[in-house]
């Protein structure tokens, strides 16, 4: 500021090749996690054109000829009775976890940070995060012993005078065992993200609405919900842009031949088109319709959300 004035400073954007002797130890080490990125992420995306081939083996994707017509697989696909039941199955399973399992991270989180002893706070999130550490094929020999026909939930049901239930043959029961296993494994480990957007809350916000007379449930209503809704908004985008796409152990581990037409998803569907049966072609063809429906699904959740008035993921 000069004689009552503000004198603006004018930055020279610095040019590429100077940035890049200047800041040249920095640069060297992307080197190598670019590196990681092209070879495992870019490079596979040429194995996509088996989609639109008549792919053998023993020609490799190179020396394979072209399909005719060109979309001939994905006709197949649209085709295929089987394949819509997997698509229907994959939406309703990720629509009952979004419904039931996304907001069980936000309750626990809330829940911990509202907690006043830090000895059970530490023990509430140990054993919280540990189902995270363990594999679905753990996950899904306890849930077949504890709730078989022959498990200690059926026998204790049948100790007191009840009819035992078919938790994993029945498919209506089998949905209820498949969400309820999702919230136990993942609602813990989730909770991290939200626990760290609530330690960012300026307490003096809290601090301001105890003194105007709002309760602990007041407080979490005004303060905390709208303080960490930025975070809330993002982790749904990204869970809407899973709406077509489903991971392939938990599916696979839990499922069993009685409930098949239920629990018969995309990911388990392209295993078996394309591991088992070799159809390469078609199960690529179903697996690019999964991601560029997905893709489809953040854009859209994301113009959303942006004209509500939230931030989006760009």
């Amino acid at each position: 500021m000069q004689n009552g004035t503000v004198k603006q400073v004018k930055y020279k954007r610095m040019s590429f090749w100077k940035a890049l002797k200047t800041y040249k130890w920095l640069y060297l080490m992307l080197i190598l996690p670019l590196t990681q990125y092209v070879l495992f992420r870019f490079a596979p995306l040429t194995g996509l054109q088996v989609a639109f081939k008549e792919f053998s083996v023993f020609k490799g994707i190179g020396g394979s000829p072209w399909a005719t017509p060109i979309f001939k697989y994905f006709g197949e696909m649209f085709n295929s009775p089987k394949f819509w039941n997997a698509v229907k199955n994959t939406v309703k399973l990720n629509l009952l976890d979004l419904l039931f399992g996304f907001p069980m991270p936000i309750i626990l989180a809330i829940m911990v940070y509202e907690m006043r002893s830090l000895k059970v706070k530490k023990l509430y999130q140990t054993l919280m995060y540990l189902p995270h550490f363990l594999s679905w094929v753990i996950i899904g020999s306890l849930v077949s012993k504890i709730f078989g026909s022959a498990g200690p939930i059926n026998n204790l049901i049948s100790s007191m005078g009840g009819t035992p239930i078919n938790f994993l043959m029945d498919e209506h029961n089998w949905v209820v065992m498949y969400v309820a296993t999702g919230i136990w494994q993942s609602a813990g480990w989730g909770t991290i993200i939200y626990l760290a957007a609530i330690s960012g809350v300026n307490t003096e916000l809290y601090e301001a609405a105890e003194v105007d007379g709002c309760g602990r449930l007041r407080r979490i209503w005004y303060v905390t919900l709208p303080c960490i809704m930025p975070t809330i908004v993002i982790m749904l985008i990204l869970q809407l842009g899973q709406m077509v796409g489903i991971g392939f152990e938990r599916p696979y581990v839990m499922m069993n031949k009685m409930v098949t037409d239920s629990a018969d998803v995309i990911s388990t569907f392209v295993y078996d088109r394309g591991i088992l049966n070799r159809q390469y072609p078609f199960a690529t063809a179903v697996d690019i319709f999964g991601s560029v429906v997905n893709m489809c699904f953040v854009i859209g959740a994301n113009i959303v959300t942006r004209r509500l008035g939230e931030g989006g993921l760009f």
